[in-house]
């Protein structure tokens, strides 16, 4: 699908709000080191707002259409096969893809592919129950069109990384003017109608199993304590 209705919505007042919430966020939330890898699936044009491209070198933008800021790394690629290897990016930002992703699951298997042991994960989605996204999805026919009405709940989300082994540790709300975040266990459920967009930061776990070795059964020896005191009679005997 394409992410036209995205660019469009940045062009109105609201998403002109959302874009400085959303840059604000992913600069806060960005505190891996400059020698870390860090991946970007699906272009902005606008990341210089949030990441200064000529410190984080091994900064990529990874976009089908060859979508980024011109100072920023660049791999056209489709986001369902990453043509990365495993276990090789530190952190990883789906800034509202996955809402156009028609493979939208295994691009979420890509992702946890590519991302080492203990990698940061932050997915950028719009609010399916917001009322000025729902009014501007069915008030412009064009940008409609385009979007076919794919909604993520942060429910599915979380059930997601929750199935690919990802430990959530924080998801916020982006509302007009300020974020609402709650850290731990998230609020699945929670259905807010005045955020415009959310998003979840999520770690990659890797639990190794431990072998187990079998038990050996031991056959304790039982003995009796008459036959004991017999013993020690006919030895004074």
């Amino acid at each position: 699908m394409k992410r036209n209705f995205l660019f469009a919505w940045y062009q109105t007042p609201r998403g002109k709000l959302l874009q400085q919430l959303e840059a604000d966020y992913l600069q806060r939330s960005i505190t891996v080191s400059c020698q870390q890898t860090i991946l970007q699936i699906g272009g902005l044009d606008w990341e210089n707002e949030f990441i200064d491209c000529s410190l984080y070198k091994n900064f990529t933008v990874l976009d089908a259409k060859g979508l980024g800021c011109d100072k920023s790394r660049k791999i056209r690629a489709k986001s369902y096969s990453l043509p990365l290897q495993s276990n090789s990016i530190d952190m990883i930002i789906v800034p509202h893809l996955l809402e156009f992703d028609a493979k939208r699951f295994q691009t979420i298997r890509e992702v946890e592919r590519v991302l080492k042991p203990e990698g940061m994960l932050i997915v950028l989605n719009f609010n399916p129950w917001s009322l000025w996204v729902r009014y501007q999805y069915l008030w412009d026919k064009k940008m409609a069109d385009t979007w076919e009405g794919h909604f993520i709940p942060r429910s599915r989300i979380l059930d997601w990384l929750k199935v690919l082994n990802f430990e959530v540790t924080v998801s916020s709300e982006f509302h007009m003017d300020s974020v609402s975040s709650t850290h731990g266990k998230c609020m699945a459920g929670l259905r807010s109608f005045t955020s415009t967009a959310y998003a979840i930061k999520a770690i990659k776990r890797r639990y190794n199993r431990i072998p187990l070795t079998p038990v050996q059964v031991l056959n304790p020896r039982l003995v009796v304590a008459n036959s004991l005191r017999a013993a020690r009679i006919n030895k004074h005997e």
